[in-house]
């Protein structure tokens, strides 16, 4: 017998929907949402997830690099 509240293990029906913190964009489903995970960018903000989808990310790559400090060349 299950927990009450429990989920099957992989489930992200609990996790909000990622967000692309450029353009706004976000997975049409829970499918796609465990899509966006894999496949866009995460990052840490003052503490908070911000997520980048893979379009934004390609298209805004010389951008995100020229941000990193030196020591990560």
């Amino acid at each position: 017998m299950a927990a009450s509240g429990a989920t099957d293990a992989g489930s992200t029906a609990s996790e909000p929907r990622p967000v692309c913190a450029t353009c706004g964009t976000t997975p049409a489903d829970d499918d796609a949402a465990a899509l966006a995970r894999i496949t866009w960018a995460r990052g840490v903000e003052n503490g908070r997830d911000v997520w980048t989808c893979n379009t934004c990310s390609r298209t805004h790559l010389r951008s995100i690099e020229g941000k990193l400090d030196s020591a990560w060349w």
